[in-house]
């Protein structure tokens, strides 16, 4: 046994996957929410994502999809988002971002931490935590929002 030809793997709540070589996506571990159920044909996968219980992959066309738990939005993406270079998952919200350095953020915004910034531009990376959103500038700089309680 084993799993084999992977090129990623991503840990998400109570769930684990992997990205195999191919451009498939292979899930395991609790699956109350479907998020170990890739959809039927997913393919072309570039990179994936695990949050809590949900699930996201950046195809090769630069396109997004997203599977399990979406109580909070957290798999409704945006309908025409194109041109992304990078996905995060977070507790209940997720995160893309654009070619252009534009973060495009969507799910549960209890805590703001799907409300990207006015203004913020020239991102190079991102991360979602369970309640908050990190973005990394080409200027070395980094801006924060959501939940800040413990000063994440």
């Amino acid at each position: 046994g084993g799993l084999s030809q992977v090129r990623v793997v991503a840990a998400g709540g109570d769930f684990s996957m992997a990205l195999r070589t191919d451009g498939t996506v292979t899930a395991w571990g609790n699956n109350d929410y479907g998020e170990t159920t890739a959809p039927d044909g997913l393919t072309g996968v570039r990179a994936i994502e695990a949050g809590c219980s949900h699930s996201i992959a950046l195809l090769e066309n630069g396109r997004v999809v997203a599977w399990g738990d979406n109580d909070d939005g957290q798999t409704d993406v945006p309908a025409g988002l194109e041109q992304v270079t990078s996905v995060s998952a977070g507790g209940l919200h997720s995160l893309a971002l654009k070619a252009n350095g534009e973060v495009v953020a969507w799910g549960n915004n209890d805590w703001g931490q799907a409300s990207v910034p006015h203004g913020l531009t020239n991102v190079t990376m991102i991360a979602a935590g369970d309640e908050h959103s990190l973005a990394l500038k080409s200027d070395g700089t980094v801006v924060g929002w959501g939940l800040n309680f413990y000063c994440q």
